[in-house]
């Protein structure tokens, strides 16, 4: 059970030199990231001429920031 624990919740984030906290902070700003990217794109679906662009910087800029960690 202690190796599936460890396996769980200290592999991944030590396999990109974090903490588990340090880990779980990063993930949770990247998902609320997202959610605001999804939102502009849902507002652009009902009113094509506001957020025109806000989807898809957000998600560039995201995609740089995990590729620069």
């Amino acid at each position: 059970m202690k190796q599936v624990m460890q396996k769980i919740l200290f592999d991944h984030p030590a396999s990109v030199d974090e903490g588990c906290f340090e880990h779980m902070l990063f993930a949770s700003k990247f998902a609320f990231g997202l959610f605001i990217a999804a939102g502009a794109a849902i507002i652009h679906a009902v009113i094509p001429c506001l957020c025109e662009k806000t989807a898809s910087n957000k998600i560039t800029e995201l995609y740089s920031r995990i590729n620069n960690r």
